[in-house]
């Protein structure tokens, strides 16, 4: 199918973009081009234009400074165009997200010769729902009094003057196309609580049934993505849509070019999108909500028809289910020996985990209970949301159609998260077989002192295999940081890749070698001395950064940053910058500004730090990584996967300890040089780069700088 017409469109894209941009052509981006043309040019069409044949995927590590963005496209575009179908392009962050919308995409339709349109798919929640909208703005105490009891999920309707008055604006604007009904688009500055009043979900929404569905603003963007030829979305999004069946809210993976960029967080993504948890003293206070209010309602509305046989039966069967949930809740209670855990981000939460994923019998008897209880609620109130369908189609089921259109979404939300603790009940109350790796099942502690269960599937192999690889027309995946240790065998395991799939290794530009160097000093300090390296680095920071105008200091734990942090003399403390103290962007923005002025800063930060930050030229030349960025041994996924390895005769340490912290290092040391022209120092204090087994296989897969080791 990559016939010479298609090459030919290709190469003169290329030719033509670097021409008007006076850019040479990277060796890598060339790669790149060619092995994305290979893959999407070469998928075996059936009579009905489908994918033929085994899955089409291939993943491409593109080292920084590649032009990964300009590669995927100039190759995508005209193939996907050909074939008739969407090139969607996939992103894990907002930021890289709108710089692909509002910067590379104009840029390639400016300069590339290219005839294309693009858009970027948000999820139902980022659009007002006009049917909550008008509701809202409708003197309806009825209805609030019906909804008041389920402030949890969107229903308390006591609008302030404000509200009205932001209200009335809003349809004001709506009526006279001065918005568009997206969140993002509003001028002004919208609170949480605000919102989650004017937007709705899947559950909820009313569809073709609802009195302003040729109006609706999400529908007509859906409509007007089907029609576009580049489609820009997020990792959750796709998975969203893919977990609905596909086509619901993107169009049919099946007819679909995927881009997975920033794609290493994909299999996390899909883990997290496939874990579900619960907090039992506040589903408690739910059940009771359920038992009085429906009561009330029933008080108020006495219902004939199949809707009142099956609303009567909602009350009992949450007032009996309570006591199980309470009993729940003391015995977890009493099994759970809790100790502090720090995650990724920092926080710590008191958490306590089953080992090997397995819950003691008695409790595992009593979430089959609850499984059941919430199975039963689960079981009538969807009963009553198919019922209430019926009731806005016209037929005689003892509620009336406005009515049904006003009760539909409150319904349908109650039946979801009826759902989603029989959910959390069946997977908590399973046995595990033997031959597949475990669920991972823990317990964390709210800072309201609530009891938080956890269930989490700890690969996300199967997951991706079964909803994406085999079903998607094509995928490429890619990042500046995908393989481990210089290998694609960890990407490949936590994904689920099909065998055929082929990876490739894109070069970066830069020349490392003469651009930075890359410092392991001997400091003295063992970095498993916790105190006594923070001593170290407190001692030898300042003269470190003595002359650079920007630097960046990444930590592996909040606690160790804000050690070093207060140890530090108070006049160097002045230039430094705390993740934690401003958001991410306010602190980057005040930091170029600290620069700007000819001032010294330094960021102190943790993960999210070394990764997407873009400081290039002054505004980062020296990057300090304190510690080898092991996983935090708190993870409860990572901890249980690390028992099924050894449970297997395997060495997790090795197997998953040291490719993940070689991947964080990489990405860490990839904010040291972000363009051609950059130069600088990465030191990294920690010296089981030299004295470990393993720290030699770390340091031969990071960016080679010139090395200066003491």
């Amino acid at each position: 199918m990559l016939n010479d017409d298609l090459k030919g469109q290709i190469q003169t894209a290329y030719r033509t973009f670097l021409e008007n941009k006076s850019l040479k052509p990277r060796y890598g981006q060339r790669v790149m081009i060619a092995e994305v043309a290979k893959l999407f040019g070469g998928v075996e069409l059936d009579e009905e234009g489908h994918r033929d044949g085994g899955p089409a995927v291939a993943v491409v590590e593109a080292g920084t400074g590649t032009g990964k963005t300009v590669a995927y496209c100039l190759a995508g575009i005209p193939i996907a165009k050909h074939l008739g179908k969407p090139l969607v392009i996939s992103t894990a962050t907002v930021a890289l997200q709108e710089q692909i919308v509002l910067k590379d995409l104009p840029d390639i339709q400016r300069n590339a010769g290219l005839n294309f349109q693009f858009a970027l798919a948000k999820g139902r929640g980022r659009y007002v729902c006009l049917s909550k909208l008008d509701q809202l703005l409708q003197d309806n105490q009825s209805l609030a009094s019906q909804q008041q009891g389920f402030a949890e999920e969107g229903f308390r309707i006591d609008v302030d003057e404000a509200g009205l008055k932001l209200y009335t604006r809003m349809v004001e604007s709506l009526a006279t196309n001065k918005w568009d009904g997206e969140r993002d688009s509003w001028p002004e500055a919208l609170e949480d609580q605000d919102w989650s009043r004017l937007t709705t979900d899947h559950i909820q929404c009313t569809n073709r049934r609802c009195g302003h569905f040729n109006q609706c603003v999400f529908y007509k963007a859906r409509e007007g993505i089907q029609k576009i030829d580049v489609i820009v979305t997020n990792h959750d999004l796709v998975l969203a849509d893919l977990a609905l069946g596909g086509g619901a809210i993107l169009p049919d993976p099946r007819e679909c070019l995927y881009v997975f960029d920033e794609g290493h967080h994909l299999p996390d993504k899909a883990i997290a999108h496939f874990a579900h948890h619960t907090r039992m003293a506040a589903t408690a206070d739910w059940l009771d909500q359920l038992d009085k209010n429906l009561s009330k309602l029933l008080a108020q509305h006495p219902l004939p028809g199949d809707f009142g046989r099956l609303l009567e039966q909602v009350p009992q069967q949450a007032r009996e289910l309570k006591p199980h949930q309470q009993f729940m809740s003391q015995a977890l209670g009493e099994v759970a020996d809790f100790s502090s855990a720090e995650d990724f981000t920092g926080q710590v939460r008191p958490q306590y985990r089953f080992e090997h994923g397995v819950v003691p019998e008695h409790i595992r008897e009593m979430s089959m209970e609850l499984k059941a209880g919430f199975g039963r609620i689960t079981d009538l109130l969807q009963r009553m949301v198919d019922t209430l369908k019926e009731a806005m189609d016209g037929e005689v089921v003892g509620v009336h159609q406005t009515q049904a259109e006003e009760w539909y979404p409150l319904f349908g939300a109650l039946a979801a998260r009826a759902e989603g603790n029989w959910t959390l009940w069946t997977q908590f109350s399973l046995e595990d077989p033997e031959d597949k790796p475990p669920t991972a099942r823990w317990l964390t502690l709210t800072e309201q002192n609530d009891l938080e269960v956890h269930v989490s599937p700890i690969l996300a192999a199967d997951t991706l295999r079964q909803y994406l690889w085999h079903t998607a027309f094509a995928a490429l995946v890619t990042s500046a940081t995908i393989t481990a240790l210089g290998r694609f065998d960890r990407y490949s395991h936590r994904a689920g890749l099909p065998k055929s799939a082929v990876c490739t290794l894109a070069p970066s530009p830069f020349r490392y070698a003469e651009s930075g160097v890359l410092r392991v000093p001997n400091h003295g300090a063992d970095p498993r001395d916790n105190a006594g390296h923070s001593a170290s680095i407190i001692e030898h920071l300042p003269d470190m950064l003595e002359h650079e105008p920007g630097s960046l200091v990444l930590f592996s734990s909040r606690r160790q940053m804000l050690e070093v942090y207060a140890g530090l003399p108070a006049a160097f403390r002045e230039r430094v910058l705390v993740q934690g103290d401003l958001s991410k962007q306010e602190l980057i923005r005040q930091h170029r500004g600290r620069v700007d002025k000819g001032e010294q800063s330094v960021i102190f930060g943790l993960a999210s730090f070394a990764e997407g930050v873009d400081l290039p030229g002054k505004y980062c030349e020296h990057v300090v990584i304190a510690k080898i960025p092991f996983a935090v041994p708190d993870d409860p996924v990572e901890a249980a996967l690390s028992e099924w390895i050894e449970r297997n005769g395997g060495n997790p340490f090795m197997e998953i300890a040291v490719p993940d912290a070689c991947l964080r290092l990489v990405q860490a040391c990839g904010r040291l040089l972000r363009t051609e022209q950059d130069t600088g120092t990465v030191t990294l204090l920690d010296r089981r780069l030299v004295t470990q087994r393993y720290g030699k296989a770390i340091l031969n897969a990071l960016p080679p700088f010139r090395r200066e080791i003491d």
